[in-house]
């Protein structure tokens, strides 16, 4: 039985990448600017309807591209459309070090690829699934809330920076391709993706670890297992997981009745919640997904502007620290730990997580380790 399901799953992955055939094949040849369009499409607070979001204002750089509002972060951590009152359904991942996802997939044992948390950028149409991750908020009504494509498209037309547009994009049948193709160059680039941290340093012989980060590292590596999944040097690996990470009762999606009818009741079943919509009758193929939601990078995971600001961990923020979710990944299955019921308790991860028998001061160096993946470090010379 089991054999089937996997020989199912694989036709269906490979029929669906057939797919991607002809939207690769139709890729623009973007010119060297393209780079500097897709940044200013980027800040452009006009590509919202009413106007005031910018994809930055989800992804800022000095929180290493993921959300940068603190009080956000230390309750819901689902961030505020352009119209007001309506919210996101997950915390903003970081829209840095995720250009080499590939295309989503079965590789015969687990889903690889994709972009947002529940892979649903697949890359299927665009062979890309950074530049259909770009194309999507700017249509999401919890997002920057436009009616069409060719809404986005005409602000464009109409912005100061329209000459570049129609320098970089030059077929105006597939302008909003480019939008996204552009968008996620910029997202590919050295300034957002530098890898000038104090962990590059040590790799370059240019910085020395403290003895707690070596620890932290050699624990990483070893008895703690994240690098089983947050594999180096990007620190993750491009697969789905449930964590079993609870419920974050102050999401504000639960209480927009108009966007979510399931109310409190609403529960986010991930990747599985996407596969199902794409293979409704095929249950092998989402119900083992059910609950897994895709392993962020760790690069820039501790990066915020002062150590007082507050960032959100976890897909729907529920853990505000980083001593906090590596407790729970070390204590989860713990008895008498506490820690709530998970929000979708299939399919959790219970071979590498949850009773790692981590001592606190292990926790801690893991931390401090964590802390040297954060950019902008400058080595003494």
């Amino acid at each position: 039985m089991r054999s089937k399901t996997i020989f199912a799953r694989a036709l269906a992955t490979a029929t669906l990448l057939l797919l991607v055939v002809a939207g690769a094949s139709a890729q623009e040849t973007l010119r060297p600017d393209n780079e500097e369009l897709g940044k200013k499409l980027f800040f452009d607070t006009n590509l919202s309807t009413p106007s005031g979001l910018a994809c930055v204002g989800c992804h800022g750089a000095e929180v290493g591209y993921t959300g940068p509002d603190a009080a956000i972060n230390a309750a819901g951590a689902a961030y505020e459309g352009a119209v007001a009152g309506r919210f996101g359904n997950r915390k903003p991942p970081s829209a840095a070090y995720a250009g080499d996802s590939p295309i989503l997939h079965f590789d015969g044992t687990t889903w690889v690829g994709g972009m947002f948390w529940d892979g649903r950028a697949t890359g299927w149409t665009l062979g890309d699934p950074l530049a259909e991750q770009a194309q999507g908020p700017f249509l999401n009504p919890l997002e920057q809330n436009n009616a069409t494509a060719q809404v986005v498209i005409d602000k464009v037309l109409a912005s100061s920076y329209k000459h570049l547009f129609r320098k970089v994009c030059t077929d105006s049948k597939r302008y909003y391709e480019c939008i996204g193709r552009s968008i996620a160059a910029y997202e590919q680039s050295k300034e957002v993706n530098p890898f000038s941290s104090k962990f590059d340093a040590y790799l370059d012989k240019n910085a020395t670890l403290t003895p707690r980060e070596q620890q932290g590292l050699a624990l990483f590596r070893g008895k703690a297992n994240c690098a089983n999944c947050h594999a180096e040097p990007l620190f993750t690996d491009f697969t789905y997981d449930n964590l079993g990470v609870p419920r974050n009762p102050l999401n504000p999606f639960y209480y927009e009745s108009e966007w979510n009818p399931a109310g409190t009741a609403w529960v986010d079943t991930g990747l599985g919640g996407f596969l199902k919509t794409v293979f409704t009758n095929i249950e092998a193929l989402w119900g083992p997904e059910l609950g897994k939601h895709k392993v962020s990078t760790l690069r820039n995971v501790d990066k915020r502007p002062d150590s007082d600001f507050v960032k959100a961990y976890g897909h729907n923020g529920y853990f505000k620290s980083l001593k906090e979710i590596v407790h729970f990944y070390n204590t989860r299955d713990v008895s008498g730990a506490g820690w709530p019921s998970p929000e979708v308790a299939e399919n959790m991860n219970t071979a590498e997580m949850g009773k790692l028998g981590l001592t606190d001061a292990e926790e801690e160096a893991i931390v401090a380790f964590l802390g040297t993946l954060s950019d902008g470090y400058r080595h003494k010379k």
